[in-house]
């Protein structure tokens, strides 16, 4: 177990846990994902995938390919994220959380990537 993966995995999973559950009704995210141009089956989708990969990366605490395979579903969800700012025009600024959330998965994934051999 390495700790630093530990540390990023319970950051990731519950910040994923509660961004995935406002994705199913929480107007900021409601109007934000209107603002980006996704319908709202799209926005529910998106919560149901953040809530299953933040269930993963918990799960890999103790099963690290679990924290392997969570952490690939966010960094695919993270690099939607960034695709969609670039696509809306946004500045660096205004994607640095999906960002930071990318890496953060990358750690998590490179960390752990041996258990999926």
């Amino acid at each position: 177990m390495h700790i630093l993966s530990v540390v990023l995995q319970v950051i990731l999973g519950l910040g994923f846990l509660m961004f995935g559950f406002m994705k199913f009704g929480s107007k900021q995210m409601v109007e934000g994902f209107n603002h980006y141009g996704y319908s709202s089956w799209f926005r529910v989708f998106t919560g149901i995938v953040e809530v299953v990969s933040s269930i993963l990366v918990i799960a890999g605490i103790w099963n690290e390919s679990l924290a392997a395979w969570g952490s690939v579903i966010i960094l695919i969800t993270m690099i939607g994220a960034i695709m969609t700012h670039i696509k809306i025009n946004d500045n660096v600024k205004q994607m640095s959380m999906p960002i930071m959330l990318f890496i953060m998965g990358l750690v998590v994934f490179l960390i752990n990537y041996d258990a999926l051999i």
